[in-house]
C-alpha cells in the first residue's frame, strides 16, 4: 500500500471526526451534514470543479476565493467554511469528498442507521423505494439509510444488501445458479 492511500484514508477519518465534534458542540450537525451533501453533489455533478479539487498547481489564495464564493452562494454556516478554508491551508482539500463523506457516514452511525444498498431492474418510484425501506427499517429493527440504483443487467428482481445480509432475486442471480449448476453436472 503506497503512503498516500494510507494517508487519506486515515486523514478523512481523523478529519472528519473533528468536523463532527465542533459541530456537535456547536449544535450545527444537521446544517453541516447539509451543506456537506451540497458540497459533494457539486463535487459530483461539476467537472470543473472537481478537476479544480484534484489539481495540484492551483494557487492556494486562488482555491480560497472559490470556496469562500461558493459558501457564500450556498449560506454555509461559518464553522463548515472555516474547516473547508483550513483544509486548504493545511493542504488536504485533495481529500475533501472523502472526508465529507466519512463526515456523513460518522452522522449515520450516531443516529443508529444501517447502510442499506438497493438495485432493481425496473426504474422504481419514490414511493416504493419509501415502502421498501418501510420494511426493511421494521425488519432490522432499525433506521436505514438506502442507497438506489437502477440496474438493467439484472433482467428482473431486486438486490437488496443490509450490511453482510444480501437477498438477491434477481433473474441475472438465478440464471448464474443454473449455469453453475449445469458446470458442476
Amino acid at each position: 500500500m503506497s503512503k498516500d492511500t494510507g494517508f487519506s484514508i486515515t486523514s478523512s477519518k481523523r478529519y472528519s471526526l473533528a468536523l463532527f465534534e465542533l459541530a456537535e458542540e456547536n449544535n450545527l450537525l444537521s446544517q453541516i451534514e447539509d451543506q456537506s451533501l451540497s458540497m459533494l453533489n457539486l463535487i459530483n455533478k461539476s467537472d470543473n470543479f472537481c478537476n479544480l479539487i484534484k489539481d495540484p498547481t492551483i494557487n492556494q489564495e486562488d482555491l480560497l476565493k472559490v470556496i469562500n464564493t461558493i459558501a457564500e452562494k450556498n449560506k454555509f454556516d461559518t464553522l463548515f467554511k472555516n474547516f473547508l478554508n483550513f483544509l486548504i491551508q493545511k493542504r488536504r482539500f485533495f481529500f475533501i469528498e472523502s472526508i465529507l463523506e466519512s463526515f456523513i457516514e460518522t452522522c449515520s452511525i450516531k443516529r443508529g442507521e444501517l447502510k442499506a444498498e438497493l438495485k432493481s431492474a425496473k426504474n422504481l418510484s419514490s414511493d416504493e423505494i419509501t415502502k421498501i425501506t418501510e420494511l426493511l427499517t421494521k425488519n432490522f429493527s432499525s433506521k436505514i439509510k438506502l442507497n438506489y440504483k437502477h440496474d438493467e443487467s439484472l433482467i428482473g428482481g431486486l438486490v437488496v444488501q443490509v450490511g453482510s445480509t444480501m437477498v438477491d432475486t434477481s433473474i441475472k442471480n438465478k440464471l448464474q445458479q443454473i449455469e453453475n449448476r449445469m458446470i458442476e453436472a
